[in-house]
């Protein structure tokens, strides 16, 4: 399911823990891995005490100041303050729609999903 916010996930972690149900938060969009990684510490830390599974996706990384690091098989806690999901300013500028010159969204590769093409 889709959560508002660090609230609402805060909310879902207690009810989860009181009635003995794991939580896996998904990481399945652009900064998601950057973002669930402190969702699951806070888990950890604060609410269960145990480690659970957080799921990883390999990719768009490299957008990030401070990308997700994965080491043996663990996420590594990030030591930078924040949420980890501050873009590089080159990515926002290539990305951001609807962009200027220079843009993805002016690009060939953008035109079927622009003109609501399935691709």
């Amino acid at each position: 399911c889709r959560m508002g916010g660090v609230n609402e996930v805060l909310a879902v972690l207690l009810m989860a823990k009181k009635y003995g149900v794991p939580i896996v938060p998904h990481s399945g969009g652009v900064g998601l891995p950057e973002y669930t990684q402190h969702l699951s510490t806070i888990d950890y830390v604060v609410v269960s005490g145990k480690q659970s599974v957080l799921e990883y996706v390999d990719h768009l990384h490299e957008h990030f100041l401070h990308p997700s690091v994965i080491k043996d098989g663990f996420y590594q806690t990030p030591t930078e303050p924040g949420y980890s999901v501050e873009m590089k300013p080159e990515s926002m500028d290539r990305y951001e729609y609807p962009g200027g010159e220079g843009s993805w969204w002016r690009s060939d590769e953008a035109k079927p999903i622009l003109e609501g093409i399935k691709i």
